[in-house]
């Protein structure tokens, strides 16, 4: 090899080409991670955005990335994908005075309706506690969610962020107590509404892309994300009424 081929402008340019192939093979990545990630606001955030904002994690992935460390880049690069777009949505005022308003009424109807019945409403009973419909119960329960999900200040409490998080158990997985929470959870998923089962069935047990979700169900990927968001809280609603909390 001659003295020009090693020259460092040749090794920048052959590293600058790693790292667009690098970038261009984990394109189906991105897509995958802000495909599942449930956090489309109509008129507010558009799934263009999230793709937008992710790119920019895969990028400074690319750019950060050491083959020495032995890690996957797959690996590598999940959560910085997905922590791109949670900085940016943190960076955005995305629940608007009303929508907040709402969100503090909703959570205030929960707070009442607990306090009468020894246990959290279910969507319908906040629904006509407020005097709406259910749809708009669950568009305020997806921004709750999202709120939650990225840790607003102006989020929800405690009460109902809980009520809107992936349920899990702490155990070791394979424990007896890890067990007995997977039963649980299953059986509280043959209790939710077809609809709710559905896209809690497609969305962790097949792994499906909200879109793809939408699609089986002949729905936006918007609404896709509402019903996620009402299923998780009837779901733990649901393992509440088998597993009081302490």
């Amino acid at each position: 090899m001659s003295s020009t081929d090693r020259s460092p402008a040749r090794y920048r340019d052959a590293a600058e080409m790693d790292r667009e192939k690098l970038i261009l093979d984990h394109i189906p990545l991105l897509h995958h991670i802000v495909g599942r990630m449930s956090f489309e606001i109509p008129g507010l955030i558009q799934r263009e955005d999230l793709f937008g904002w992710g790119m920019l994690g895969l990028i400074e992935a690319a750019d950060s990335w050491d083959v020495s460390r032995g890690l996957q880049f797959s690996t590598f690069a999940y959560p910085r994908i997905r922590g791109a777009v949670l900085d940016e949505l943190r960076r955005m005022d995305f629940l608007p005075r009303g929508r907040r308003e709402r969100l503090r009424e909703l959570e205030h109807a929960v707070v009442e309706l607990a306090h009468q019945g020894g246990m959290p409403p279910t969507p319908e009973e906040i629904a006509n506690k407020l005097g709406i419909e259910l749809e708009q119960v669950d568009e305020i329960l997806h921004s709750a969610r999202v709120a939650g999900s990225v840790s607003l200040e102006d989020g929800p409490g405690d009460e109902l962020a809980s009520m809107l998080s992936d349920p899990k158990s702490e155990d070791p997985v394979g424990s007896a107590e890890w067990v007995e929470a997977k039963g649980m959870l299953i059986h509280a998923i043959t209790q939710l509404p077809e609809q709710e089962q559905t896209v809690i069935t497609l969305y962790y047990g097949e792994e499906l892309l909200l879109k793809e979700i939408g699609d089986l169900l002949g729905v936006t990927e918007s609404r896709v994300s509402q019903i996620h968001s009402r299923a998780l809280y009837r779901l733990n609603l649901e393992l509440r009424e088998v597993r009081p909390a302490a």
